[in-house]
């Protein structure tokens, strides 16, 4: 974890910023958390489970923002949740090698980066 004060705040900074654009479309932001505390050099034992916390409060955020409008398609929702909620659980326990877990996760962020120009 950074400890000096000026990195901290930039991984706050990078944090909030990635929560607030990606609650903003319904996404809970998974992936701008990965990669900021990547950046700001946070150990990834401490990366997931920190990730799946922040990923936890902004997703229940979003939803309840998003039913109290009534934009929130509940049959498509529940069969969604009930699949991934689990397989993250599962997820969690998997354990990689540092050597193998960073190489992974930027080929996976950069994946997700590239995507976002492809058009529809």
């Amino acid at each position: 974890m950074p400890t000096e004060p000026a990195q901290l705040a930039l991984l706050a900074t990078l944090v909030l910023v990635a929560a607030v654009l990606y609650s903003s479309v319904g996404h809970a932001g998974a992936s701008g958390y990965l990669a900021a505390m990547a950046l700001c050099g946070v150990d990834p034992a401490a990366m997931k489970p920190a990730a799946l916390v922040m990923n936890i409060l902004v997703a229940s955020a979003g939803t309840a923002r998003f039913t109290s409008v009534r934009l929130v398609p509940w049959r498509l929702l529940v069969p969604l949740v009930v699949g991934s909620v689990p397989a993250a659980f599962l997820g969690g326990f998997i354990e990689l090698p540092v050597h193998v877990y960073r190489p992974f996760l930027g080929a996976v962020l950069l994946a997700a980066a590239a995507r976002l120009f492809v058009p529809e």
